[in-house]
């Protein structure tokens, strides 16, 4: 049974409270239930972690090798700048997605750049929470193709 790791950045933890126009209503919960149970559906595991601290998603991100086949991330603020995710992201050897709900190249100049895109196998934006759905679908089409 293939494991997959679902990373969330700062400030998603108050998804359903921030921003709604831009985010929408679903929580972070919302988000993982879903994923989970959608992981059954699939037949793998997901394991969701949230964190405002670059450090510990680095530290998540190493722990990580050897242990899952295949990670979804939304770097959050941290995908702009955050050259330490994006290395530690080099170190993952299995599929990775990038996700933003909103489409990151229709807002603000500043976050146009995503340095996760470089590293990253693929990315879904803009397509609200159920992009976290669409990654999970993509992850597992790659993992059973390259067995």
């Amino acid at each position: 049974m293939a494991n997959i790791l679902v990373i969330h950045g700062p400030n998603l933890n108050l998804l359903g409270e921030r921003e709604q126009s831009i985010y929408g209503k679903q929580s972070l919960e919302d988000i993982n239930r879903g994923m989970v149970d959608k992981a059954v559906e699939y037949q793998v595991t997901v394991e969701c972690f949230q964190s405002n601290h670059e450090g510990d998603i680095v530290d998540r991100i190493q722990a990580a090798r050897g242990k899952f086949d295949a990670m979804i991330i939304n770097a959050a603020a941290f995908t702009h700048y955050s050259i330490a995710i994006a290395d530690a992201l080099r170190s993952f050897k299995g599929p990775i997605v990038e996700v933003h709900i909103s489409n990151i190249y229709q807002r603000e100049e500043y976050r146009h750049n995503s340095v996760i895109s470089a590293v990253a196998t693929g990315g879904i934006f803009g397509l609200g929470t159920q992009g976290y759905q669409l990654a999970l679908q993509a992850v597992v089409k790659m993992l059973k193709e390259s067995q």
